[in-house]
């Protein structure tokens, strides 16, 4: 009977949490569908846009950093419910602000100021999101199977990515780029119903033994410290500093291409909005697939090796974005130069950002190594979102601003790959 009851409420559990965070992703992409528009109106510069989109990627940097450890402690369905309603709203104020613009001619340097408190705002919001998810899966999961777990819940960024990209695209083009930020809105909430309704905090809140005492995990010394005690164990481990490190060079070269991509294929390759956002759509749906394999490829084929997944997928991101930045091609040769490219940093996402760091921190201080990783990744994917604007901004052709990210992406696996065996040392 516990059994029964605790794999129902897991399996509910994880799948709307799932869901829900593949909504925070709507709620977080709409500036990268609506930035041909805006700069084609004269309302923004691609400069302006960069500092925007840095904005939330800084704010959200520290916003997982503090939220990471704050949801150590937090009823997880409360803390993500939160985080997409306030979201939504940001995104409901910005569309706003669109309307107005036009209605009242609001200058641009005020629309400007008005978007990037807006984002910056939705970014803390969005940092809510991603430390819930996982804590919620350490706490339901054991850790025989959180790799393949983990690598699923990886992939629901990329399914919101694809929707928005989609839809947002189709939503823009149809009534106007102020309606993108509406539909965001409503999917965000869409997603808070879900995560509210559906989503159990623990397993001891329904009346069920703890995941250790149901897997019969063998209890470890850090099992009885006080989880302050467990975190600061793990914001002295050197090792997690190395994968902030590297997860960071993973974020940039993956939201250059998510947040820059329709640009880029718009400017460089003369794709219309509609092509260009299918092109990145289908891309971001191959994402997925990297990162739910990623678990099953380290833990099952590799035999829970994380360095030859990490090796392999990272020479054939390189690659495959090499190609997409510095050869030509129609429509179907450009979706799969970064399809294969989204496929392959996928992988590096969910193991390098993510199951690396995992590895070698307790399960109750899993939301502050999440929080560690996450501030690097997104302060240097902020910076990626300013320097990529005015190198774009700055430069007749995408040369320099495609030699940026392609050494990014060469950096973001070749420091996990060198480091490794020292990493590991683990504080459990």
């Amino acid at each position: 009977m516990i059994s029964s009851s605790y794999a129902r409420l897991r399996a509910r559990t994880f799948w709307a949490a799932a869901i829900a965070y593949s909504l925070y992703y709507v709620c977080r992409m709409t500036l990268s569908v609506v930035k041909k528009p805006l700069i084609d109106n004269d309302i923004l510069s691609a400069g302006e846009l960069g500092i925007i989109g840095s904005a939330m990627l800084v704010v959200y940097a520290f916003g997982k950093f503090v939220n990471g450890f704050i949801a150590d402690y937090c009823n997880v369905r409360r803390f993500m419910t939160t985080g997409l309603i306030v979201s939504a709203l940001a995104n409901l104020v910005m569309g706003a602000i669109g309307l107005l613009h036009g209605a009242l001619g609001l200058s641009s340097a005020l629309t400007m100021v008005c978007f990037a408190v807006m984002w910056g705002f939705n970014g803390w919001t969005q940092s809510m999101g991603a430390p819930a998810g996982i804590v919620s899966l350490s706490r339901w999961f054991p850790l025989s199977s959180r790799g393949i777990y983990y690598s699923i819940f990886c992939g629901t960024p990329y399914l919101g990515k694809f929707i928005s990209f989609i839809t947002t695209g189709l939503i823009v083009g149809w009534a106007g780029w102020e309606y993108g930020f509406f539909f965001a809105a409503a999917a965000g909430l869409v997603g808070a119903i879900i995560a509210g309704t559906l989503v159990c905090d623990t397993p001891e809140s329904e009346g069920l033994p703890s995941v250790q005492e149901l897997s019969g995990e063998e209890k470890k010394k850090t099992d009885t410290l006080p989880t302050r005690e467990i975190q600061k164990l793990v914001f002295r481990h050197p090792g997690i500093w190395v994968m902030a490190l590297s997860s960071a060079f993973v974020y940039i070269a993956q939201y250059a291409i998510s947040g820059w991509g329709v640009l880029f294929l718009q400017e460089a390759k003369d794709f219309s909005l509609a092509k260009a956002s299918q092109a990145i759509a289908f891309s971001e749906a191959f994402g997925i697939l990297g990162t739910v394999t990623a678990g099953w490829l380290s833990d099952k084929v590799f035999r829970g090796n994380r360095v030859k997944p990490v090796l392999i997928s990272g020479i054939l991101s390189c690659i495959s974005l090499a190609l997409f930045l510095f050869c030509g091609g129609g429509l179907i040769m450009n979706i799969l130069y970064v399809s294969v490219f989204s496929l392959s940093i996928g992988v590096l996402y969910c193991i390098v950002a993510g199951l690396m760091a995992l590895d070698i921190v307790p399960r109750k201080a899993t939301g502050a190594a999440l929080g560690i990783v996450g501030i690097s990744s997104y302060i240097a994917a902020g910076i990626q979102d300013v320097a990529s604007g005015f190198l774009i901004q700055g430069h007749t052709s995408f040369t320099p601003v495609a030699v940026f990210w392609l050494t990014a992406c060469i950096l973001a696996f070749v420091l996990p790959v060198i480091g490794w065996n020292k990493m590991k040392i683990n504080v459990q």
